[in-house]
């Protein structure tokens, strides 16, 4: 069984409900069908009845609900929530009651009011939209400094990763991470791989470097990482600095790394920076014929994904299974 498949199974397993803000957007339409008739989420998509209808054509609508922001039963307690939310950063009552009008916005405060589980969005919008509602709306998790994003990557190569599923981060926030912020997001990763991807998390910190190859600071911080996030969860098995091919190939390990617990076998790929974590599950994804599902939030407190303006349907039907999967583990902290 895949990793989406397993995913898609958990999903069933407990549905929630799922907030889908942009309802003009034909692939997000067509997925929220799929995800209601499937059994992997209740939805509601945003968006006037009429154009959310004839943007989905052929496509059954039966089970998900539309909801017009401007006629909302809610939309006034929104604003209000807005605004004493908001207010200390100098936000006037009249701008929040403008301001939640945004999909993004009101979505994120549906699911910070309890009213949703989740919220995916991001087929036609930029991430800093997505991430910059979530941040102000919804919040990092109690204790968290860095919330990151990755990307769940399965390759063909089953031998490979965990049945050929990686996770890589970070791949859509963090642009130049310093060594704390670094150390957090391996652990988050580590945290993401056990719960999300059902695996024992082998940790690998990236670099041009392995093991003092090439003395840079670029460098030197990821092999700092490895060492704070080993000091704070001694049990993770993590390691670095790594080059790629020492992390994933045996025969490279030998050479490069003997003796690595996580050389050879990594399925946690950390990436010491936004560039070389963006272009690097893209180029998986295009040359490897990979399936790549993300960019997925960690360290929010309730589950707030984002999508490549690329993405398919199946894609986002995937993304809102993983959404589903993330609010029950998040029921339990």
């Amino acid at each position: 069984m895949t990793f989406s498949e397993r995913t898609i199974q958990r999903a069933k397993e407990r549905k929630r409900l799922i907030v889908l803000p942009e309802g003009d957007d034909p692939r997000v339409v067509k997925a929220a069908g799929i995800a209601v008739k499937e059994g992997i989420a209740d939805i509601i998509l945003l968006g006037k009845e009429e154009e959310v209808r004839k943007v989905a054509g052929d496509e059954s609508l039966e089970g998900v609900k539309i909801m017009d922001i401007d006629s909302a039963e809610k939309y006034s307690y929104y604003a209000e929530k807005l605004f004493e939310l908001r207010k200390d950063k100098g936000m006037m009552r009249t701008r929040a009651q403008e301001v939640i009008r945004d999909p993004l916005m009101f979505g994120c405060m549906m699911l910070r009011c309890g009213d949703v589980d989740g919220m995916v969005a991001g087929a036609c919008h930029t991430s800093s939209d997505v991430l910059r509602s979530a941040l102000q709306i919804v919040r990092p998790k109690k204790g968290v400094k860095t919330v990151s994003a990755f990307f769940v990557v399965t390759v063909p190569d089953k031998s490979m990763g965990h049945n050929g599923t990686f996770i890589f981060a970070d791949s859509g926030i963090n642009i130049a991470p310093n060594t704390e912020q670094l150390t957090e997001i391996a652990l988050s990763s580590a945290q993401t791989a056990e719960y999300l991807c059902e695996m024992e998390p082998k940790v690998a910190m990236l670099s041009f470097s392995t093991k003092g190859s090439a003395r840079h600071a670029d460098a030197d911080k990821m092999y700092d990482a490895a060492r704070m996030a080993k000091k704070q969860r001694p049990d993770l098995c993590i390691d670095g600095e790594l080059q790629l091919d020492a992390a994933l190939v045996p025969e490279v390990t030998e050479i490069k790394a003997p003796g690595s617990e996580v050389a050879g076998k990594a399925n946690v790929l950390i990436f010491p920076d936004l560039g070389a974590g963006n272009i690097g599950y893209k180029l998986v994804q295009r040359l490897a014929h990979a399936e790549a599902l993300g960019p997925i939030v960690q360290g929010l407190a309730k589950p707030v994904n984002d999508l490549s303006r690329g993405c398919s349907a199946d894609d986002v039907m995937k993304v809102i299974a993983i959404t589903v999967v993330q609010a029950n583990e998040a029921d339990k902290n």
